[in-house]
């Protein structure tokens, strides 16, 4: 079969299309056609080894590989069509088109990936192509994790800081779902696609801080790994909860001591990628809640571009590389 492999870390150059031994099932286990998976920064970072967040460094180069990866196979995110099931799955059949997690697996960014029935796998919305649900797992996954740890009210209003990316698209629509007045912030190059999937208003963090607009929010979703902490508490209302995605040691260790002197929750649980969740987005996506903004999709020859979009962060949505090279399927 075909596969984006990587042999060392670095550019996107070092992405490779090459053949390698198709896996087989075992008994516990399916084999999935992938039609599609997300290039995700996490697999950017991993590719690069470089990370915003350091306190994880250290160890998890030591799991991932010390001099070169011992995974040669990204991508963590996908869609596609049940190939076969070893003799013990039943809870998944040859033909169920799907869409899962492979979690610290990898191996989406390949024709074919085999994995574990009880991983997060759960039948592909109706109402979404391959290539769009394949967008959803990780942005979904983690709005849906984060924003319930918020127990966001109906009326409440809630700040989305770096809301153009993966996570951010989800976690705007679903605070829109929850009942809540939603601000964005990104570069005003995602301004439209932002207000398209509901936000209510646009900070241009090129032009404005949103820390010294005077406003205040009942909640704060952060996924830019650098921003102030400090600052983003003043920024909430009395009771306000502050959610990162990106938590630094720096904020995992103030998240008490915050709390104890302002009243003011941080959140910095990190997602469990559930099926029950998952299937909790194929709710609602099919009622309409929910869709994946696709900025664009790349053939699996062009992985180093996919890259590269998502590292300048000049995307405007979710990057997706197509296994078939399909781009509408």
């Amino acid at each position: 079969m075909k596969a984006i492999v990587y042999a060392r870390y670095g550019s996107p150059d070092v992405l490779q299309v090459k053949n390698v031994e198709q896996p087989t099932p075992g008994k516990n286990e399916v084999l999935i056609r992938v039609y599609a998976a997300e290039a995700t920064k996490g697999d950017c970072e991993l590719r690069s080894f470089n990370f915003p967040v350091k306190w994880f460094w250290l160890p998890l180069r030591l799991a991932w590989g010390i001099s070169r990866p011992r995974k040669r196979i990204l991508g963590g995110y996908f869609s596609g069509v049940v190939e076969c099931v070893g003799e013990a799955v039943t809870r998944l059949k040859q033909g169920d088109e799907v869409f899962g997690v492979s979690k610290l697996l990898m191996g989406a960014y390949a024709e074919y990936i085999c994995l574990p029935e009880k991983y997060p796998i759960v039948p592909k919305p109706d109402n979404m192509s391959f290539t769009e649900a394949a967008a959803v797992p990780l942005g979904g996954l983690n709005a849906l994790h984060f924003l319930s740890k918020a127990n966001i009210q109906a009326g409440e209003k809630v700040l989305v800081n770096g809301a153009g990316g993966s996570i951010g698209t989800f976690a705007v629509q679903i605070a829109k779902a929850m009942g809540a007045e939603v601000t964005v912030v990104d570069s005003g190059i995602k301004q439209a696609m932002l207000n398209n999937i509901g936000a209510d208003h646009f900070i241009d963090y090129t032009k404005n801080n949103y820390v010294s607009s005077g406003q205040t929010w009942d909640v704060i979703f952060d996924m830019v790994a650098g921003s102030d902490l400090l600052k983003s508490i003043d920024a909430l209302s009395s009771g306000g909860r502050y959610v990162t995605a990106n938590p630094t040691f720096k904020k995992m260790i103030s998240a008490g001591k915050i709390f104890k002197k302002t009243g003011k929750k941080v959140i910095t649980a990190f997602a469990g990628e559930l099926e029950e969740e998952l299937l909790t987005l194929k709710s609602m996506i099919e009622k309409g809640e929910v869709r994946a903004a696709v900025d664009k999709v790349f053939p699996m020859e062009e992985a180093a571009e996919a890259h590269r979009r998502v590292e300048t962060e000049q995307r405007i949505g979710i990057v997706v590389i197509s296994m078939t090279g399909d781009k509408n399927e």
